[in-house]
Protein backbone atom coordinates (compact mmCIF):
# COMPACT_ATOMS: atom_id res chain seq x y z
CA UNK A 1 0.00 0.00 0.00
CA UNK A 2 1.64 3.30 -0.90
CA UNK A 3 2.24 6.66 1.30
CA UNK A 4 -1.41 7.96 -0.35
CA UNK A 5 -3.56 5.22 -0.17
CA UNK A 6 -2.21 4.80 3.31
CA UNK A 7 -3.51 8.26 3.81
CA UNK A 8 -6.91 8.19 2.58
CA UNK A 9 -7.68 4.74 4.25
CA UNK A 10 -6.77 6.48 7.65
CA UNK A 11 -9.05 9.35 6.52
CA UNK A 12 -11.98 7.12 5.79
CA UNK A 13 -11.64 5.54 8.80
CA UNK A 14 -12.13 8.92 11.11
CA UNK A 15 -14.69 9.57 9.30
CA UNK A 16 -16.45 6.55 10.18
CA UNK A 17 -15.34 7.03 13.93
CA UNK A 18 -16.48 10.72 13.75
CA UNK A 19 -20.04 10.01 12.06
CA UNK A 20 -20.59 7.15 13.82
CA UNK A 21 -18.68 8.22 17.49
CA UNK A 22 -21.93 8.33 19.25
CA UNK A 23 -22.22 4.56 18.49
CA UNK A 24 -18.99 3.82 19.44
CA UNK A 25 -18.80 5.51 22.48
CA UNK A 26 -22.02 3.44 23.66
CA UNK A 27 -20.88 0.17 22.57
CA UNK A 28 -17.77 1.24 25.51
CA UNK A 29 -17.84 -0.96 28.63
CA UNK A 30 -17.71 1.64 31.96
CA UNK A 31 -15.85 2.09 34.80
CA UNK A 32 -16.48 3.46 38.12
CA UNK A 33 -16.00 3.13 41.50
CA UNK A 34 -18.84 3.39 43.88
CA UNK A 35 -17.31 4.25 47.62
CA UNK A 36 -19.23 3.79 51.56
CA UNK A 37 -22.44 2.93 50.49
CA UNK A 38 -24.81 -0.08 51.88
CA UNK A 39 -24.59 -2.75 49.18
CA UNK A 40 -27.30 -5.00 48.81
CA UNK A 41 -25.75 -7.76 47.20
CA UNK A 42 -29.18 -10.21 47.40
CA UNK A 43 -26.59 -13.66 47.11
CA UNK A 44 -24.57 -12.25 50.75
CA UNK A 45 -26.66 -10.10 52.52
CA UNK A 46 -26.20 -6.30 53.44
CA UNK A 47 -22.74 -4.67 53.12
CA UNK A 48 -22.60 -1.62 55.33
CA UNK A 49 -19.84 0.92 54.44
CA UNK A 50 -18.35 -1.06 51.49
CA UNK A 51 -16.90 -0.13 48.24
CA UNK A 52 -18.23 -1.81 44.67
CA UNK A 53 -15.50 -1.38 41.51
CA UNK A 54 -16.56 -2.06 37.95
CA UNK A 55 -14.37 -2.43 35.41
CA UNK A 56 -14.53 -2.74 31.95
CA UNK A 57 -18.79 -3.28 32.67
CA UNK A 58 -17.78 -5.95 35.01
CA UNK A 59 -17.69 -5.87 38.73
CA UNK A 60 -14.41 -6.85 39.75
CA UNK A 61 -14.25 -6.13 43.34
CA UNK A 62 -15.99 -5.40 46.38
CA UNK A 63 -14.83 -4.56 49.45
CA UNK A 64 -13.74 -1.68 52.42
CA UNK A 65 -10.85 0.98 51.02
CA UNK A 66 -10.57 -0.02 47.73
CA UNK A 67 -8.80 2.20 45.38
CA UNK A 68 -9.65 3.97 42.10
CA UNK A 69 -7.31 2.92 39.32
CA UNK A 70 -6.09 5.49 37.25
CA UNK A 71 -9.00 7.65 35.15
CA UNK A 72 -12.25 5.62 37.12
CA UNK A 73 -14.47 8.06 38.02
CA UNK A 74 -15.21 7.83 41.97
CA UNK A 75 -19.09 8.28 43.46
CA UNK A 76 -19.22 9.11 47.38
CA UNK A 77 -21.94 7.18 48.15
CA UNK A 78 -22.11 7.54 52.14
CA UNK A 79 -25.22 7.03 53.53
CA UNK A 80 -26.72 5.36 50.74
CA UNK A 81 -27.78 2.40 49.21
CA UNK A 82 -26.21 0.65 46.20
CA UNK A 83 -28.51 -2.41 45.06
CA UNK A 84 -28.38 -4.74 41.73
CA UNK A 85 -30.25 -3.07 38.83
CA UNK A 86 -33.97 -4.20 38.48
CA UNK A 87 -34.73 -6.51 36.05
CA UNK A 88 -38.50 -7.00 35.06
CA UNK A 89 -39.57 -10.62 33.48
CA UNK A 90 -43.04 -9.27 31.23
CA UNK A 91 -42.26 -5.95 29.50
CA UNK A 92 -43.85 -4.10 26.18
CA UNK A 93 -42.23 -1.06 27.01
CA UNK A 94 -40.37 -0.84 23.68
CA UNK A 95 -42.36 -2.98 21.35
CA UNK A 96 -43.36 -1.69 17.93
CA UNK A 97 -45.63 -4.45 18.01
CA UNK A 98 -46.94 -6.99 20.10
CA UNK A 99 -49.32 -9.54 18.90
CA UNK A 100 -49.15 -11.44 15.09
CA UNK A 101 -52.74 -12.28 15.88
CA UNK A 102 -53.89 -13.92 12.47
CA UNK A 103 -52.82 -17.77 13.58
CA UNK A 104 -53.17 -19.29 17.49
CA UNK A 105 -49.38 -20.28 16.50
CA UNK A 106 -46.51 -17.86 15.74
CA UNK A 107 -43.85 -19.54 17.18
CA UNK A 108 -41.42 -18.52 14.07
CA UNK A 109 -41.89 -14.61 15.12
CA UNK A 110 -39.67 -13.04 17.14
CA UNK A 111 -39.72 -9.25 18.97
CA UNK A 112 -36.28 -9.13 18.07
CA UNK A 113 -37.82 -6.91 14.91
CA UNK A 114 -39.73 -4.78 16.89
CA UNK A 115 -37.15 -3.45 19.25
CA UNK A 116 -37.73 0.92 19.62
CA UNK A 117 -34.49 2.17 20.82
CA UNK A 118 -35.51 5.63 21.01
CA UNK A 119 -38.71 5.34 23.28
CA UNK A 120 -38.48 7.64 25.74
CA UNK A 121 -40.11 5.12 28.25
CA UNK A 122 -36.74 3.43 28.74
CA UNK A 123 -35.16 6.57 29.84
CA UNK A 124 -38.31 6.69 32.63
CA UNK A 125 -37.86 3.18 33.63
CA UNK A 126 -33.82 3.67 34.18
CA UNK A 127 -35.14 6.50 36.67
CA UNK A 128 -36.31 3.70 38.56
CA UNK A 129 -33.55 1.99 38.86
CA UNK A 130 -34.34 -0.65 35.92
CA UNK A 131 -31.64 -2.13 33.81
CA UNK A 132 -33.09 -4.84 32.11
CA UNK A 133 -36.29 -6.05 30.66
CA UNK A 134 -37.94 -9.02 29.10
CA UNK A 135 -39.31 -7.49 26.10
CA UNK A 136 -42.67 -10.07 25.07
CA UNK A 137 -45.05 -11.17 22.61
CA UNK A 138 -48.61 -10.27 23.14
CA UNK A 139 -51.29 -13.34 24.74
CA UNK A 140 -53.18 -13.31 21.46
CA UNK A 141 -51.85 -16.49 20.86
CA UNK A 142 -52.24 -20.07 22.21
CA UNK A 143 -48.27 -20.32 21.27
CA UNK A 144 -46.83 -16.93 20.50
CA UNK A 145 -43.84 -15.13 19.32
CA UNK A 146 -40.73 -15.33 20.59
CA UNK A 147 -38.84 -12.76 23.25
CA UNK A 148 -36.33 -10.65 23.62
CA UNK A 149 -34.15 -9.68 26.78
CA UNK A 150 -32.61 -6.43 26.49
CA UNK A 151 -30.37 -4.10 28.39
CA UNK A 152 -31.59 -0.63 28.75
CA UNK A 153 -28.85 1.41 26.99
CA UNK A 154 -30.83 4.09 25.95
CA UNK A 155 -29.73 5.93 23.22
CA UNK A 156 -27.92 3.16 21.52
CA UNK A 157 -29.44 1.15 18.05
CA UNK A 158 -32.22 -1.38 18.03
CA UNK A 159 -28.63 -4.44 17.44
CA UNK A 160 -27.02 -2.89 20.44
CA UNK A 161 -29.99 -3.02 23.00
CA UNK A 162 -29.80 -6.95 23.31
CA UNK A 163 -28.52 -8.73 26.40
CA UNK A 164 -25.58 -10.78 24.67
CA UNK A 165 -26.52 -14.19 24.75
CA UNK A 166 -29.40 -14.19 26.41
CA UNK A 167 -30.95 -17.39 26.25
CA UNK A 168 -33.95 -17.73 24.10
CA UNK A 169 -37.60 -17.47 25.36
CA UNK A 170 -40.85 -17.64 23.63
CA UNK A 171 -45.07 -16.58 24.89
CA UNK A 172 -47.52 -19.16 25.36
CA UNK A 173 -51.19 -18.00 26.57
CA UNK A 174 -53.80 -19.66 27.87
CA UNK A 175 -57.40 -18.37 28.65
CA UNK A 176 -59.38 -16.03 27.35
CA UNK A 177 -57.52 -13.78 25.03
CA UNK A 178 -56.49 -16.59 22.91
CA UNK A 179 -60.54 -18.35 23.43
CA UNK A 180 -61.81 -14.62 22.46
CA UNK A 181 -59.16 -13.45 19.30
CA UNK A 182 -59.38 -16.88 17.40
CA UNK A 183 -62.38 -18.39 18.51
CA UNK A 184 -64.85 -15.36 18.95
CA UNK A 185 -62.79 -13.06 16.47
CA UNK A 186 -61.97 -15.22 13.64
CA UNK A 187 -63.62 -18.45 13.75
CA UNK A 188 -61.18 -20.89 14.38
CA UNK A 189 -59.96 -22.92 16.94
CA UNK A 190 -59.67 -22.44 20.04
CA UNK A 191 -63.18 -21.50 21.08
CA UNK A 192 -62.74 -23.00 24.31
CA UNK A 193 -60.18 -23.72 27.02
CA UNK A 194 -60.13 -27.10 26.26
CA UNK A 195 -59.69 -26.10 22.94
CA UNK A 196 -55.96 -24.09 23.84
CA UNK A 197 -54.63 -27.60 25.28
CA UNK A 198 -55.22 -29.38 22.45
CA UNK A 199 -53.93 -26.77 20.17
CA UNK A 200 -50.64 -26.77 21.89
CA UNK A 201 -50.67 -30.94 21.75
CA UNK A 202 -51.50 -30.92 18.23
CA UNK A 203 -49.04 -28.67 17.66
CA UNK A 204 -46.20 -30.23 19.71
CA UNK A 205 -47.15 -33.61 17.81
CA UNK A 206 -47.03 -31.92 14.17
CA UNK A 207 -43.70 -30.71 15.22
CA UNK A 208 -42.25 -33.66 16.08
CA UNK A 209 -43.25 -35.69 13.40
CA UNK A 210 -41.67 -33.43 10.99
CA UNK A 211 -38.84 -33.30 12.85
CA UNK A 212 -38.72 -37.33 12.04
CA UNK A 213 -39.66 -36.67 8.36
CA UNK A 214 -37.22 -33.75 8.06
CA UNK A 215 -33.89 -36.07 9.65
CA UNK A 216 -35.19 -39.23 7.22
CA UNK A 217 -34.84 -36.66 4.04
CA UNK A 218 -31.32 -35.03 5.37
CA UNK A 219 -30.23 -38.52 5.72
CA UNK A 220 -30.98 -39.74 2.50
CA UNK A 221 -29.99 -36.18 0.94
CA UNK A 222 -26.30 -36.49 2.64
CA UNK A 223 -26.46 -40.77 1.54
CA UNK A 224 -27.40 -39.89 -2.27
CA UNK A 225 -25.27 -37.04 -2.06
CA UNK A 226 -22.02 -39.27 -1.58
CA UNK A 227 -23.17 -41.95 -3.51
CA UNK A 228 -23.84 -39.76 -6.81
CA UNK A 229 -26.52 -41.96 -8.06
CA UNK A 230 -29.88 -43.38 -7.91
CA UNK A 231 -33.31 -41.66 -7.12
CA UNK A 232 -33.22 -38.53 -5.39
CA UNK A 233 -35.17 -38.27 -2.08
CA UNK A 234 -38.81 -36.39 -1.64
CA UNK A 235 -37.48 -33.12 -0.13
CA UNK A 236 -39.20 -32.03 3.20
CA UNK A 237 -38.40 -28.35 3.58
CA UNK A 238 -37.68 -26.79 6.37
CA UNK A 239 -40.61 -25.25 8.47
CA UNK A 240 -39.46 -22.76 10.75
CA UNK A 241 -42.44 -23.14 12.90
CA UNK A 242 -41.59 -26.44 13.58
CA UNK A 243 -38.18 -25.82 13.84
CA UNK A 244 -38.71 -23.56 17.06
CA UNK A 245 -41.45 -25.96 18.43
CA UNK A 246 -38.88 -28.74 18.83
CA UNK A 247 -36.61 -26.22 20.31
CA UNK A 248 -38.88 -25.51 22.95
CA UNK A 249 -39.24 -29.53 23.68
CA UNK A 250 -35.81 -30.47 23.86
CA UNK A 251 -35.34 -27.30 26.19
CA UNK A 252 -33.38 -24.71 24.10
CA UNK A 253 -36.02 -21.99 24.47
CA UNK A 254 -37.51 -21.06 28.02
CA UNK A 255 -41.54 -20.15 28.11
CA UNK A 256 -43.11 -18.16 29.40
CA UNK A 257 -46.88 -18.25 29.85
CA UNK A 258 -49.68 -15.93 30.60
CA UNK A 259 -51.76 -17.21 32.45
CA UNK A 260 -54.71 -16.98 35.30
CA UNK A 261 -56.89 -19.55 36.87
CA UNK A 262 -55.26 -22.29 38.51
CA UNK A 263 -56.88 -25.55 36.42
CA UNK A 264 -55.56 -24.20 33.26
CA UNK A 265 -51.67 -24.17 35.18
CA UNK A 266 -52.38 -27.19 36.58
CA UNK A 267 -53.46 -28.31 32.26
CA UNK A 268 -50.03 -26.89 31.12
CA UNK A 269 -47.66 -28.45 33.09
CA UNK A 270 -49.68 -31.97 32.34
CA UNK A 271 -48.64 -31.19 29.32
CA UNK A 272 -45.31 -30.27 29.65
CA UNK A 273 -44.72 -33.35 31.84
CA UNK A 274 -46.08 -35.52 28.50
CA UNK A 275 -43.44 -33.67 26.25
CA UNK A 276 -40.87 -33.55 28.37
CA UNK A 277 -40.81 -29.16 28.82
CA UNK A 278 -38.86 -28.60 31.69
CA UNK A 279 -38.11 -24.47 31.66
CA UNK A 280 -41.16 -22.46 32.05
CA UNK A 281 -42.55 -19.80 33.76
CA UNK A 282 -46.26 -18.72 34.20
CA UNK A 283 -46.92 -15.03 33.76
CA UNK A 284 -49.66 -13.03 36.12
CA UNK A 285 -50.74 -16.78 37.29
CA UNK A 286 -53.49 -14.96 39.50
CA UNK A 287 -54.80 -18.14 41.21
CA UNK A 288 -50.94 -20.15 41.49
CA UNK A 289 -51.13 -19.58 45.41
CA UNK A 290 -53.83 -22.63 44.93
CA UNK A 291 -51.22 -25.04 43.20
CA UNK A 292 -48.24 -23.30 44.94
CA UNK A 293 -47.09 -26.92 45.92
CA UNK A 294 -47.74 -28.50 42.72
CA UNK A 295 -46.18 -25.67 41.15
CA UNK A 296 -42.87 -26.53 42.99
CA UNK A 297 -42.92 -30.00 42.42
CA UNK A 298 -43.05 -29.69 39.00
CA UNK A 299 -39.73 -26.94 39.76
CA UNK A 300 -42.40 -24.28 37.50
CA UNK A 301 -41.70 -20.36 38.26
CA UNK A 302 -43.67 -17.91 38.29
CA UNK A 303 -43.90 -14.29 37.98
CA UNK A 304 -46.67 -11.80 39.34
CA UNK A 305 -48.48 -9.24 39.93
CA UNK A 306 -48.27 -7.69 43.77
CA UNK A 307 -51.56 -6.76 43.69
CA UNK A 308 -53.12 -6.15 40.03
CA UNK A 309 -56.92 -8.52 40.04
CA UNK A 310 -59.91 -7.84 38.97
CA UNK A 311 -59.90 -6.28 35.73
CA UNK A 312 -61.34 -9.10 33.82
CA UNK A 313 -63.42 -11.94 34.95
CA UNK A 314 -61.19 -14.31 34.76
CA UNK A 315 -58.48 -12.45 37.60
CA UNK A 316 -61.37 -11.65 39.98
CA UNK A 317 -60.19 -14.56 42.25
CA UNK A 318 -56.76 -13.23 43.34
CA UNK A 319 -55.08 -12.20 46.10
CA UNK A 320 -52.36 -9.71 47.17
CA UNK A 321 -50.53 -12.84 49.67
CA UNK A 322 -49.95 -14.66 46.16
CA UNK A 323 -46.50 -13.77 45.89
CA UNK A 324 -45.69 -14.58 49.57
CA UNK A 325 -47.69 -18.12 49.24
CA UNK A 326 -45.32 -18.65 46.42
CA UNK A 327 -42.35 -17.81 47.80
CA UNK A 328 -42.96 -20.09 51.26
CA UNK A 329 -43.48 -22.65 49.30
CA UNK A 330 -39.96 -22.56 47.04
CA UNK A 331 -41.19 -21.33 43.86
CA UNK A 332 -38.95 -19.11 41.98
CA UNK A 333 -41.06 -15.86 41.94
CA UNK A 334 -40.78 -12.59 40.27
CA UNK A 335 -42.66 -9.47 40.16
CA UNK A 336 -43.10 -8.24 36.96
CA UNK A 337 -44.86 -5.10 35.56
CA UNK A 338 -46.68 -5.20 32.05
CA UNK A 339 -47.03 -1.40 31.86
CA UNK A 340 -44.53 1.26 31.44
CA UNK A 341 -45.50 3.06 33.95
CA UNK A 342 -45.12 0.26 37.06
CA UNK A 343 -41.71 -0.15 35.60
CA UNK A 344 -40.98 2.70 37.18
CA UNK A 345 -41.91 1.55 40.76
CA UNK A 346 -41.19 -2.35 40.24
CA UNK A 347 -39.09 -1.63 43.88
CA UNK A 348 -42.60 -0.43 45.48
CA UNK A 349 -44.14 -3.22 43.96
CA UNK A 350 -42.03 -5.65 45.45
CA UNK A 351 -42.09 -3.70 49.04
CA UNK A 352 -45.52 -4.84 49.27
CA UNK A 353 -45.00 -8.61 49.79
CA UNK A 354 -43.27 -7.85 52.69
CA UNK A 355 -46.58 -6.16 53.65
CA UNK A 356 -48.17 -9.17 52.86
CA UNK A 357 -47.53 -12.00 54.19
CA UNK A 358 -44.59 -10.71 55.81
CA UNK A 359 -41.92 -11.82 53.26
CA UNK A 360 -38.28 -10.83 54.43
CA UNK A 361 -36.97 -7.86 52.65
CA UNK A 362 -34.03 -10.12 51.00
CA UNK A 363 -36.61 -12.22 49.17
CA UNK A 364 -38.77 -9.47 48.49
CA UNK A 365 -35.47 -7.90 46.61
CA UNK A 366 -34.66 -11.24 44.53
CA UNK A 367 -38.07 -11.09 43.02
CA UNK A 368 -37.21 -7.90 40.98
CA UNK A 369 -33.33 -9.12 40.98
CA UNK A 370 -32.25 -12.81 41.09
CA UNK A 371 -35.22 -14.08 40.50
CA UNK A 372 -36.53 -12.72 37.11
CA UNK A 373 -33.14 -13.37 35.76
CA UNK A 374 -33.04 -16.90 36.87
CA UNK A 375 -36.55 -17.09 34.99
CA UNK A 376 -34.59 -15.26 31.73
CA UNK A 377 -31.39 -17.71 32.12
CA UNK A 378 -29.02 -14.91 32.37
CA UNK A 379 -28.38 -14.92 36.16
CA UNK A 380 -24.71 -15.83 35.83
CA UNK A 381 -24.37 -12.55 34.66
CA UNK A 382 -27.16 -10.02 36.68
CA UNK A 383 -29.69 -10.30 39.53
CA UNK A 384 -27.18 -9.94 42.18
CA UNK A 385 -23.86 -7.85 43.24
CA UNK A 386 -21.73 -10.39 43.15
CA UNK A 387 -17.66 -10.26 41.50
CA UNK A 388 -17.34 -11.08 37.80
CA UNK A 389 -20.82 -10.26 37.70
CA UNK A 390 -22.18 -7.56 35.23
CA UNK A 391 -21.45 -4.29 36.48
CA UNK A 392 -25.48 -3.35 36.39
CA UNK A 393 -26.57 -1.72 39.91
CA UNK A 394 -28.40 1.42 41.29
CA UNK A 395 -27.40 3.80 44.18
CA UNK A 396 -30.75 4.91 45.67
CA UNK A 397 -31.14 7.72 48.28
CA UNK A 398 -31.91 5.41 51.15
CA UNK A 399 -33.12 1.68 50.79
CA UNK A 400 -35.43 1.19 47.57
CA UNK A 401 -38.42 -0.04 49.93
CA UNK A 402 -38.57 3.13 51.42
CA UNK A 403 -41.26 5.39 49.46
CA UNK A 404 -39.17 7.85 50.19
CA UNK A 405 -36.17 6.64 48.05
CA UNK A 406 -35.56 7.43 44.66
CA UNK A 407 -33.03 6.29 42.36
CA UNK A 408 -30.12 8.62 42.11
CA UNK A 409 -27.67 6.74 39.59
CA UNK A 410 -28.34 4.11 37.20
CA UNK A 411 -25.38 1.80 35.28
CA UNK A 412 -25.66 -0.32 32.90
CA UNK A 413 -22.43 -2.49 31.84
CA UNK A 414 -20.80 0.02 34.58
CA UNK A 415 -21.65 2.94 31.99
CA UNK A 416 -24.05 5.88 34.22
CA UNK A 417 -27.30 5.99 32.48
CA UNK A 418 -29.46 8.15 34.41
CA UNK A 419 -28.30 10.32 36.79
CA UNK A 420 -30.63 12.46 39.09
CA UNK A 421 -28.45 15.19 39.87
CA UNK A 422 -27.93 15.92 35.95
CA UNK A 423 -31.28 14.87 34.52
CA UNK A 424 -31.85 16.94 31.32
CA UNK A 425 -35.64 18.39 31.31
CA UNK A 426 -35.99 16.79 27.69
CA UNK A 427 -35.58 13.20 28.64
CA UNK A 428 -38.78 13.17 30.22
CA UNK A 429 -40.89 14.29 27.26
CA UNK A 430 -42.68 11.54 25.07
CA UNK A 431 -42.89 13.22 22.00
CA UNK A 432 -45.59 12.32 19.39
CA UNK A 433 -46.28 14.28 16.41
CA UNK A 434 -49.50 12.61 15.97
CA UNK A 435 -51.04 13.99 19.02
CA UNK A 436 -52.37 17.13 19.25
CA UNK A 437 -51.29 19.93 21.53
CA UNK A 438 -54.33 20.14 23.53
CA UNK A 439 -54.57 16.12 24.21
CA UNK A 440 -50.75 15.70 25.21
CA UNK A 441 -50.92 16.37 28.85
CA UNK A 442 -53.72 12.80 28.83
CA UNK A 443 -51.58 10.96 26.06
CA UNK A 444 -50.06 8.72 28.59
CA UNK A 445 -52.36 7.76 31.70
CA UNK A 446 -50.69 6.89 34.83
CA UNK A 447 -51.06 3.27 34.23
CA UNK A 448 -53.98 3.62 33.04
CA UNK A 449 -56.32 1.55 35.47
CA UNK A 450 -56.13 -1.91 33.52
CA UNK A 451 -58.31 -0.86 31.24
CA UNK A 452 -56.45 -2.55 29.32
CA UNK A 453 -55.11 -5.92 28.46
CA UNK A 454 -51.52 -4.63 28.11
CA UNK A 455 -50.96 -8.12 26.35
CA UNK A 456 -53.31 -7.48 23.45
CA UNK A 457 -52.01 -4.68 22.34
CA UNK A 458 -52.98 -4.73 18.60
CA UNK A 459 -55.49 -7.43 18.65
CA UNK A 460 -58.27 -4.88 18.62
CA UNK A 461 -57.66 -4.12 15.05
CA UNK A 462 -59.11 -7.45 14.19
CA UNK A 463 -61.55 -7.85 16.69
CA UNK A 464 -62.89 -4.28 16.24
CA UNK A 465 -63.26 -1.06 18.03
CA UNK A 466 -66.43 -2.11 19.96
CA UNK A 467 -64.31 -4.81 21.04
CA UNK A 468 -61.56 -2.49 22.36
CA UNK A 469 -64.02 -0.55 24.76
CA UNK A 470 -65.73 -3.77 26.20
CA UNK A 471 -63.89 -6.74 26.56
CA UNK A 472 -62.89 -6.36 30.03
Amino acid sequence: MNLRENKMKKLITLFILVAFGFTVQAQEKGSVLIQNATVITVTNGDLEDTDVLIRDGIIEEIGKDLRAPRGVETVDASGKFVMPGIIDAHSHLNGVDINEARNPVTAEVTMEESVDPNEVGIYHALAGGATTIHLMHGSANVIGGQGETLKLRYGVSQEEMKFEDASRTIKFALGENPTRVHGQGNGVQPRTRMGVEQVVRGHFDEALDYKRKREAYLEAKAEFDRRGRGTPPVPVAKNLRYEVLNDIIEGEILVHCHSYRADEILMLMRVFNDYGVENYTFQHANEAFKVAPELAKNGAHTSVFSDWWAYKFEVYYSTAYNASILNANGVVNSINSDNDQLLRTLNHEAAKVVRYGNTSVNDALKMITLHPAIQLGIDDRVGSIEEGKDGDVVIWSGHPFDIYSKAEMTFVDGTKYFDLANDADDMRIHINPGTEFEDGSNFRRIVDNREEDACLQDTFILLGEQSAHNHN
